[in-house]
């Protein structure tokens, strides 16, 4: 536990510190504008768009700007990203979409990449030695006719030592090469073409006016927790390493004891008559006007519905903790053991998470399947809190481009009237 003086600790509700965190994560009423510009800010302030291939309904990252801004133009995030260079692909809590300004933070982690002890580190490093006539090949490569795509490079008559794993990994060298290249920032994505990358020199993809301060690992750190508490709005030190840059804050304890002392950041207590959260909770300074102002209950929700990797729920222990809402991805459960589905939104409704949906998006016929609409326990089921789930899902069919929407019959019977 962080060494505590005699100030009296600020309290705050469990239901100002969830109010918090959705206001934070832009989820509340007040939206960003569907401009670049608004995309640009929620980017900004939550921190990354985690990616991943899957598009049953629609790619993870548009789905996290669309939860915010509303029906959008998806060329807007490629625009940001791939031509104006605000935005670059790299690994935060995950591979993700990150801001160009915040390039001194995850410059340490390029700079450090196969480079510790770490076991996994030490392999790839000895791997990417044993294979250098290949790591040189694909440079030389990249540099002489980048952006190139990752489907034109081959071990092009090369004998590598082949990249052995027990999943989807094994034996693609190639692939491999380039995944490391890229977590050592000597290569980035370029543009793309749907899932397929084309990928050139890091200074020819990063602007002129990106920085390139070295930070020391302490500056990092301050910067990134910083970052990820007010994105989360409240959290404990396990939700701050959780989040934003996961896993790589060493020495965070101390670090927030130097951001408490340099009076950015506060420790407040959660909890009310009926709930108490545990654990020693952290808000930012610059947060506290707004936590006043929802201690008064100045807040207005809406109903949205969320990606599987939203930044709200990625934490799952966090989830049962502030929303009491247990969210399991069950893409790779198998069909028969699926509890809700292949690819559920959960609803988020003001402050609460009141339900989940099994939606898939037919392209070929245009048609937004819900296969199924689930409520927690305690949801409620008036037709008001019905009609709110219907027009989120009417909501998302239009930024989908739906010519229509089938629901089959399984849908809560508080529901049923309105989702029919």
């Amino acid at each position: 536990m962080m060494q505590t003086n005699m100030t009296v600790l600020r309290t705050i509700s469990p239901q100002t510190a969830r109010r918090l965190a959705v206001t934070k994560q832009h989820l509340a009423r007040e939206r960003p504008a569907p401009t670049p510009e608004g995309i640009y800010r929620v980017v900004s302030d939550i921190g990354c768009l985690q990616l991943d291939p899957l598009s049953t309904v629609s790619r993870s990252h548009t789905l996290v700007v669309f939860s915010r801004v509303g029906p959008y133009n998806i060329a807007d995030i490629d625009n940001l990203i791939y031509r104006d260079r605000k935005l670059f692909e790299y690994w935060a809590h995950a591979a993700s979409i990150v801001l160009t300004l915040d390039y001194p933070i995850h410059h340490l982690h390029m700079r450090e990449y196969a480079r510790t002890c770490d076991p996994w580190h030490v392999r790839i490093a000895q791997w990417i030695r044993e294979n250098k006539s290949l790591r040189d090949r694909i440079l030389r490569e990249i540099k002489r006719n980048g952006p190139i795509s990752s489907r034109a490079l081959t071990e092009g008559g090369i004998a590598p030592k082949s990249w052995v794993s027990s999943g989807w990994t094994n034996d693609r060298n190639v692939s491999r090469m380039l995944d490391f290249l890229w977590m050592q920032g000597k290569i980035m994505v370029a543009r793309r073409q749907g899932l397929n990358k084309f990928w050139d020199l890091s200074e020819r993809v990063l602007p002129e006016w990106t920085p390139r301060d070295k930070w020391s690992e302490q500056e990092i750190v301050r910067r990134a927790a910083e970052k990820s508490l007010q994105a989360l709005g409240v959290g404990t030190e396990h939700h701050i390493a959780s989040h934003y840059i996961s896993g790589r804050y060493p020495q965070l304890r101390e670090r927030l004891a130097e951001l408490e002392q340099a009076g950015k950041i506060e420790r407040v207590r959660v909890g009310g008559k009926q709930e108490q959260y545990k654990g020693e909770f952290f808000v930012h300074t610059a947060d506290l006007p707004l936590v006043e102002k929802l201690e008064r209950g100045e807040f207005e929700g809406r109903t949205v519905l969320l990606s599987p990797f939203d930044n709200l729920v990625r934490d799952r222990v966090r989830n049962l903790q502030f929303w009491n809402f247990d969210y399991k991805i069950e893409i790779y459960t198998p069909q028969a053991k699926r509890k809700y589905g292949y690819y559920v939104l959960p609803i988020l409704r003001n402050d609460r998470l009141i339900g989940r949906i099994d939606p898939r998006m037919d392209r070929a016929t245009g048609v937004l399947n819900i296969n199924a609409v689930y409520a927690e326990p305690d949801a409620p089921q008036d037709l008001k809190t019905a009609r709110a789930v219907r027009d989120a899902i009417q909501e998302l069919g239009e930024f989908l481009g739906a010519a229509k929407i089938n629901y089959s019959a399984r849908v809560p019977d508080g529901w049923s009237r309105a989702l029919r």
